[in-house]
């Protein structure tokens, strides 16, 4: 069973995962599927993985996670 998300924030398999932005190239933290200002549709929110400032970019956009270590706690 799904969960409700707050602030419209959707669900991602991603979510908590490094992820490659295709878009730019980049490397990051996914942190939310959520909506961004008057944009039309939702925006993945990525954080570098050493930190840094947040991004935005298309969801579709969004390849290779990387893999989930054995044990790994659940962020959904």
């Amino acid at each position: 069973m799904s969960t409700a998300r707050s602030l419209l924030h959707r669900e991602h398999p991603w979510i908590g995962q490094e992820v490659e932005d295709t878009a730019t190239g980049r490397r990051g933290i996914l942190r939310a599927v959520a909506p961004d200002g008057d944009r039309p549709r939702p925006v993945a929110w990525l954080l570098p993985a050493g930190g840094g400032t947040e991004w935005t970019t298309d969801p579709r956009t969004l390849d290779h996670p990387a893999p989930v270590p054995p044990g790994a706690r659940s962020t959904s």
